[in-house]
């Protein structure tokens, strides 16, 4: 694995648990928002 698809990777992981938090504290509208940026650099892995 290189160091940019492992940077991907921290990225998308780090937009999930971002998202699950801020849906946990009722945050709706920022875990939608953090959760598209997670799926668009999940784009990159492709």
């Amino acid at each position: 694995m290189d160091v940019g698809r492992a940077s991907w990777i921290t990225v998308v992981v780090a937009c999930l648990i971002a998202a699950l938090l801020f849906a946990i504290n009722g945050y709706t509208g920022y875990a939608i928002t953090v959760t598209a940026v997670g799926l668009a650099a999940a784009v990159n892995l492709a």
